[in-house]
């Protein structure tokens, strides 16, 4: 018989929120996290526009890291140190627990620190490399939000850092899922983080899929699933969840918030930088099997849903081929913009919030859906239902998929 597997802890960072609680109910409440950047648009050397979903931490929540450990940290370090503390917390997870050597980190992201690597990528140019910080290293490597974490709670079991782009983290949870089926450890603290800079919009408007529109509004720019969408808004943030048995948490007399019942991960093998609904329904269809479940019994898909033209199509498709069109699906990423690594476990720590408060949270920004999406049930906004179980999506530049299923406890 399959171990019993349930998320006690779920904190966040966001740029609508320091907790969950606070941004579930920003995102409640019609709040969209897409501001402009114009500080950007130099460093950028372009005329466009710039804007972004960002952080901005006040001082003093910055500050409660000590500078000690915050001198390793880029700002998705810091985010997902900062987000773990939330999550330990709540979990009641002591400093015994995380230091027996049995409590493991998987923390990822999707470049390290995007800023810092644009810091040293100037130094180099400007000659003046060795002025850098000899902490900049630890700022940029992949697994810093890792090592970060387990460095500044004294963890001593496994670390690790899948790095899939945007699915990230959903792999970390997948992973710490996985690792504790096997009685690799008892239990992980794991999630994602990432930060948008320059070097991250400038990548995807060369890749096409930035919104870029003059005539829509930026904060209507991010629009998953519309007839009118025309790019993802980079935003950033981080998602940490404490994973354990459901055995261990009540001998410690932890409340399970959710239960991770399902997982899977694939790829398609065919196609690096656009989706594939073949592969994204099955996906979903092992992600099903995993937890011994049919489609009817999910009662809410909580998409991945960029707002790119062809990447809403594929999982549009994909979800339909799946559930056909009774499901309520929605996106947060028309309020949060794409938080790439994080998006993942941010986006499942509001979704704990929707479970708890029976609320699906709408698509934002939704008007007319596009003909390839109008097969779903979109709902456009805030639903009343009871939340039993749900699906999560993350999909990736590199052919990558990633589905989570959790229920209600």
């Amino acid at each position: 018989m399959k171990r019993r597997i349930v998320i006690t802890g779920a904190g966040v960072t966001s740029a609508l929120g320091y907790n969950r609680q606070e941004l579930f109910q920003a995102l409640l409440d019609g709040k969209s996290a897409v501001k402009e950047r114009p500080e950007w648009i130099e460093l950028m050397q372009t005329t466009r526009m710039a804007i972004a979903a960002g952080v901005e931490l006040p001082q003093e929540v910055a500050k409660s890291v000590s500078r000690h450990h915050r001198r390793s940290m880029g700002p998705a370090a810091l985010y997902a140190t900062l987000a773990a503390q939330n999550a330990l917390k709540e979990a009641n997870a002591s400093s015994e627990l995380l230091t027996n050597g049995r409590t493991g980190c998987i923390a990822s992201s999707t470049l390290g620190s995007s800023s810092q690597t644009y810091e040293a990528a100037a130094a180099l140019v400007n000659k003046v490399f060795y002025d850098l910080s000899a902490c900049h290293f630890f700022r940029i490597v992949s697994h810093s939000s890792a090592f970060n974490i387990a460095n500044y709670f004294g963890i001593n079991g496994i670390q690790l850092s899948p790095c899939s782009a945007c699915a990230s983290s959903l792999q970390s949870i997948g992973l710490a899922y996985e690792q504790i089926l096997l009685g690799k450890q008892d239990a992980f603290i794991a999630g994602g983080s990432d930060e948008t800079a320059p070097v991250v919009i400038e990548s995807f408007r060369l890749l096409h899929a930035l919104a870029e529109e003059p005539g829509i509004p930026i904060q209507q720019l991010s629009r998953p699933f519309d007839a009118k969408r025309c790019g993802l808004v980079c935003g950033d943030g981080a998602g940490m969840l404490f994973i354990e048995t459901l055995e261990h948490a009540q001998a410690r007399g932890a409340q399970p918030l959710a239960e991770i019942i399902g997982y899977a991960t694939n790829c398609t093998g065919a196609q690096i930088s656009q989706s594939d609904h073949v592969s994204i329904e099955r996906c979903m269809h092992l992600a099903l099997e995993d937890a011994g479940l049919s489609p009817q019994e999910i009662d809410y898909v909580s998409a991945h849903a960029t707002s790119t033209v062809a990447g809403d199509r594929e999982e549009a498709i994909a979800i339909a081929n799946v559930f056909g069109g009774d499901v309520p699906v929605s996106s947060l990423k028309g309020q949060l913009g794409h938080t790439l690594g994080a998006s993942g476990a941010l986006e499942l720590s509001v979704v704990i919030e929707m479970m708890k408060h029976g609320v699906i949270l709408p698509n934002f920004n939704l008007e007319t859906p596009s003909e390839e999406c109008t097969a779903l049930n979109l709902p456009t906004t805030p639903l009343k239902k009871p939340i039993k179980t749900v699906l999560k999506n993350c999909i990736a530049f590199g052919g990558v998929n990633a589905a989570l299923i959790i229920r209600n406890i």
